[in-house]
């Protein structure tokens, strides 16, 4: 990890909702609307580009934990915004508070934890 990666450092990104990111989609509900495993897969993306700017290109990271309530349905065709915040660093795990949010409002909330490990070891370990 580099030295640049510090408590506190945020960073936020947009998308568009679409019929793939449903519940439908998803198999998780029978409305078409934005789903909760599309939300926490966002959420994780989010996080993991905040990260990516601060660990060496050695390195990867994993999700390895995650919290999130889904607050309210967003229509498809809606514009979705995520922030993610570093919260805590201890050794290799770090922890995020995400945010989502639509244009009516927040639409989920909790944490979200990566470990920060090195590319070729952890592939090693899964073969």
């Amino acid at each position: 990890m580099k030295d640049t990666l510090k408590l506190g450092l945020s960073f936020e990104t947009t998308l568009k909702s679409e019929p793939k990111h449903s519940a439908m989609t998803y198999g998780s509900g029978l409305v078409d609307v934005f789903s909760t495993p599309a939300m926490v897969a966002f959420m994780e993306q989010t996080s993991n580009e905040l990260l990516n700017e601060h660990i060496d290109s050695s390195e990867t990271s994993v999700g390895i934990e995650i919290c999130v309530k889904h607050l309210k349905a967003t229509p498809i065709g809606d514009i979705i915004t995520c922030k993610a915040q570093i919260i805590e660093i201890y050794k290799n795990k770090i922890t995020f508070s995400v945010e989502a949010y639509d244009s009516r409002g927040k639409i989920g909330e909790g944490t979200h934890k990566r470990a920060v490990v090195n590319k070729e070891q952890f592939l090693k370990s899964i073969i």
